[in-house]
């Protein structure tokens, strides 16, 4: 089993990216928030994984942090919650925030997730309800560009908010890369603002 990749980012996509492993590409699913924490290609980065051994495949889901690992594992367990359901709640929502949305029996927070509707929602909650206090609920990234940490930057929250949008990395990254080095110190909002700016152009 794989349960960490460490190599070249390749390309992202909204929903995967591929990892170069000494010349081997790996296809790693993840949420929005672990591939906005992703270096720009080609650096290098390190990505949990969980591996999902089917009759028909074998997929890599990977993770910006042990805790949305963990979030990841726990989600799967209730029944009707796959593996793109999960990403797609880990997408909306961080390890800290889903503790307090299950805590408090929260399901429209739940259902802001593609693929969960009411339903799902109520089940969710009430099969995890008694598991929260157990569940890890947040920690930095243990990606790593060029071997240091990435935390959680303007450059990651802005490209989290942009993907949030519908613009695809690819096309969102160079243009706030170019607005965070003409506008050194920008804040977040004012990053996204910028950002925005030039590509509804």
């Amino acid at each position: 089993m794989i349960g960490q990749l460490t190599g070249l980012v390749g390309q992202v996509e909204t929903d995967r990216c591929l990892i170069d492993v000494n010349g081997v590409g790996y296809v790693v699913s993840a949420s929005t928030r672990t591939l906005a924490n992703l270096p720009s290609p080609p650096e290098k980065a390190r990505v949990l994984i969980e591996t999902v051994v089917r009759e028909d495949a074998i997929q890599l889901f990977g993770f910006a942090t042990g805790d949305e690992r963990e979030w990841f594992r726990l989600l799967t367990t209730v029944q009707g919650v796959g593996a793109k359901v999960a990403l797609a709640i880990l997408s909306v929502s961080g390890p800290g925030e889903l503790i307090t949305i299950i805590s408090s029996g929260d399901k429209a927070s739940l259902t802001r997730a593609a693929g969960v509707g009411g339903r799902l929602a109520e089940r969710i909650l009430s099969e995890l309800k008694n598991k929260v206090a157990k569940m890890p609920g947040g920690g930095g990234p243990t990606m790593a560009a060029a071997g240091t940490p990435v935390g959680a930057s303007v450059e990651a929250d802005a490209l989290l908010a942009l993907a949030g949008l519908g613009f695809r990395r690819a096309e969102a990254w160079p243009v706030l890369n170019r607005v965070l080095t003409e506008h050194e110190g920008a804040s977040l909002d004012v990053a996204i603002r910028l950002s925005l700016k030039e590509l509804a152009r």
